[in-house]
């Protein structure tokens, strides 16, 4: 239960299902609720294969390229802060992960649900970076098995979010969805410096 609740919390802040909302809501405004609905499966499912393909595979691709774990946290974790205080620190349009020419060409899009949606707003670096660091050889098939619930969990989050995201943007307005934005920053900003310090400290001892 540690290792679920400690999972799903730290992805969630990552992924952010709700600084997604504003963009899912312009890029599917001329849609019927059911595409909408079908968009946000897909992003859903495609969000649960990618982390997990980098959660499985992650090791085997820094040991590849010659890197390390600790590496890896050090650098997901400057990413994470980063973009933990980008929240923070945003005026308007909270929560947004692509540029405006991005959303743009995405609008003429039929599906959308694999880009922009699943990668990059929903698993973006950030969350791959979580994903890869949360592996160790240490871990038992019970703690894997584990681990990918906590992502479906995170997914199936997102898109009941992403679904009601209509309704929950009229009841938040946009002061409420800034200080929610600020709120995930804030958690944010506090796994980035746990990935760096905890990096640093394995580093040290070695």
């Amino acid at each position: 239960m540690e290792i679920l609740l400690a999972t799903f919390s730290a992805l969630f802040s990552v992924v952010n299902p709700f600084g997604a909302m504003p963009v899912f809501i312009t890029l599917t405004q001329d849609d019927t609720p059911r595409h909408r609905n079908q968009m946000a499966l897909q992003a859903s499912m495609y969000m649960v294969l990618i982390l997990a393909v980098f959660f499985f595979a992650g090791q085997y691709v820094l040991n590849f390229f010659g890197l390390r774990i600790h590496d890896l946290r050090i650098a997901g974790g400057i990413m994470l802060f980063k973009a933990g205080f980008d929240l923070l620190a945003t005026k308007s349009e909270p929560g947004r992960k692509i540029s405006k020419d991005v959303e743009e060409e995405s609008i003429q899009k039929v599906d959308i649900s694999f880009t922009p949606l699943a990668m990059p707003m929903l698993s973006g670096p950030g969350a791959i970076a979580v994903s890869i660091g949360m592996f160790t050889e240490s871990l038992s098939y019970l703690q894997m098995g584990i681990t990918l619930v906590a992502i479906i969990m995170v997914a199936v989050a997102s898109y009941f979010i992403l679904i009601s995201s209509p309704r929950l943007v009229r009841v938040m307005g946009k002061a409420g969805l800034s200080a929610l934005s600020k709120i995930m920053g804030f958690i944010t900003l506090a796994i980035g410096a746990n990935f760096i310090t905890s990096a640093l400290i394995a580093l040290f001892k070695q």
